[in-house]
């Protein structure tokens, strides 16, 4: 798919490749030509730095390459006028029925519309929920629950070959701790000091009890174990309803003791024994992560045999690579960034580009404030906020949109009452809203017998600013999604959604779509429904990369 900016591009590079050629300029012809759409309309459709970045090589000022570029657009039919301003910028003024072939190009390609092949090829394992199977999902977990699903959406319309993977931490004594917490409750016995609370431990004894009474006969320590295995086999069930519901799926549900019962764990070490980076101390076995940046060596076997979870992390990232994944992507928690070095410094020991092989990303702490109080009162949980709560209070759509239109790395408040409101003052009612908006129009375009039909429409009609302007938006959405996708960062699009919604509204202010009264169809009703749809269409795109439905009425 092709954009205006794409089309550019290529014109650009063109020109650069014809001065080269004819002796006028000195170097090779970029593989990426920069391009912006200014703030300032007065300054032009886009402006580009190229020749800032050619001047060197061609040993001339940045004015003067500009100069040659500007003769070679301005002979384009869709180039209204080249500017040089500054010390060598050039703006560039697309005529309108040029840009306005972007509503035919929107159009056709439908849903396709934003998607790229930058990615194309890269197999991505994208890792954005590791939780215990002895709890409800909480807050953090929401978080990532919408932000790591849209940027698995984010990164498959850029091209990737994406894999959403759940990493069950099933391992360990908060599994003997969790069966001996059910048990407990089962048997009407205090729960152990330092065992899971909360009503949802009642909750599942009883519903393993009465699925099996026998359960409770059992001798010991048989009955904990079945206690630990069949509440893991509930709690998991539950999650993956909870995160179903929310709209998250995942490919991969990789269990942590699968690592171990698999001899994934030894064969990581022999790995990195071959790349020279472990060694014996002090009766234990270490990885020399120090060299490559890390603040300390790490422990993999301690001197009592046993196997520490970083062995269990070492692993898994060498079991990720030996599945045939490329890019390692890992979303954790606020109090995981020590964790950044040393994932980093063990895709360096396996003989990876900790650069491109492996991304960690830290996402930071969510607070719900309801009635002007901060909420911290679970009624399964006993104290965190779960998923399924905050589903309870604002519903999916808004509770997906507002986790995801923050930068993870930035806290964010969650206000409840904010969410709850029709008003404009609530982003996901706003993007939404103009959604439906334009729908209502388009179904009084159709009762009015306004030509839907593409060939119909006449781009040479939209000249006015606010068409311009909106034209303008629409041209950049492949720019953000990719973005997005190259940046890891899905609240790209959500931002992108409210200027486009914003820009919509105003066109719709000062351009009248359908004709009033008696006054009979013309061009210029045809070409506005049009745009109408081409922007319903980018909303909805935008939309369906977040998750969020895009509704027709409201």
């Amino acid at each position: 798919m092709s954009t205006h900016q794409d089309l550019l591009a290529a014109h650009i590079q063109a020109a650069i490749s014809q001065a080269i050629s004819g002796g006028l300029l000195v170097g090779e012809v970029p593989v990426v030509i920069p391009l912006e759409r200014p703030k300032n309309r007065d300054h032009g459709d886009y402006a580009s730095s190229i020749a800032l970045q050619l001047a060197k090589a061609s040993g001339m000022p940045p004015r003067e390459v500009a100069a040659i570029l500007k003769v070679h657009l301005e002979s384009l039919p869709e180039v209204t006028a080249v500017e040089i301003a500054g010390p060598g910028f050039l703006n560039i003024t697309l005529n309108r029925a040029s840009q306005a072939e972007l509503v035919t190009t929107v159009l056709n390609a439908g849903e396709k519309y934003g998607t790229s092949h930058g990615l194309n090829g890269v197999r991505v394992n994208l890792e954005f929920i590791s939780a215990n199977p002895t709890g409800p999902l909480h807050l953090g977990h929401t978080r990532w629950a919408a932000v790591g699903d849209a940027l698995g959406r984010v990164l498959t319309a850029a091209g990737a070959q994406v894999t959403r993977e759940f990493y069950i931490n099933d391992r360990g004594n908060q599994m003997d701790l969790f069966g001996r917490s059910l048990e407990a409750s089962a048997l009407g016995k205090p729960i152990p000091e330092d065992g899971y609370q909360g009503q949802y431990i009642h909750d599942i004894a009883q519903g393993l009890v009465a699925l099996d009474p026998g359960i409770t006969s059992l001798a010991e320590p048989h009955r904990a174990d079945e206690f630990r295995e069949r509440g893991y086999a509930w709690q998991l069930g539950d999650q993956k309803r909870v995160l179903e519901t929310f709209g998250t799926h995942f490919d991969v549900w990789f269990s942590e003791r699968s690592l171990h019962e698999g001899g994934f764990v030894e064969v990581a070490m022999e790995k990195l024994r071959k790349q020279g980076h472990v060694f014996e101390s002090e009766e234990a076995t270490w990885l020399r992560t120090t060299d490559f940046g890390d603040d300390k060596d790490r422990v993999m076997i301690k001197a009592n045999r046993d196997l520490t979870y970083f062995a269990s992390d070492t692993a898994y990232y060498i079991n990720k690579r030996d599945r045939g994944f490329d890019i390692c992507i890992y979303m954790l928690g606020a109090d995981h960034h020590g964790y950044v070095g040393r994932l980093k410094a063990t895709a360096a020991c396996a003989g990876d580009d900790p650069e491109y092989n492996i991304h960690v990303l830290i996402g930071q702490l969510v607070k719900i404030m309801e009635g002007g109080e901060e909420v911290k009162l679970s009624k399964r949980a006993g104290t965190i906020i779960t998923l399924e709560e905050l589903v309870e209070k604002v519903g999916v759509d808004a509770a997906r949109y507002t986790l995801i239109r923050y930068p993870v790395d930035t806290p964010m408040i969650l206000d409840v009452d904010i969410l709850k409101r029709n008003t404009n003052e609530n982003p996901v009612y706003y993007v939404q809203y103009a959604h439906a908006r334009i729908s209502g129009v388009l179904r009084n375009a159709h009762d009015l017998k306004i030509s839907s039909d593409v060939k119909d429409f006449d781009p040479a009609e939209l000249v006015h600013d606010r068409e311009n302007e909106l034209l303008g938006a629409l041209a950049e959405f492949p720019r953000v999604v990719a973005g997005a996708a190259e940046l890891r960062e899905p609240h790209r699009v959500a931002r992108y959604l409210e200027e486009l919604a914003g820009v919509y509204h105003r066109f719709y202010a000062d351009c009248r779509v359908l004709p009033m009264g008696d006054e009979p169809v013309e061009a210029i009703h045809i070409a506005r429904a049009h745009l109408c749809s081409a922007t319903r269409q980018v909303l909805k795109n935008g939309l369906d990369l977040l998750g969020v439905s895009a509704p027709e009425k409201m």
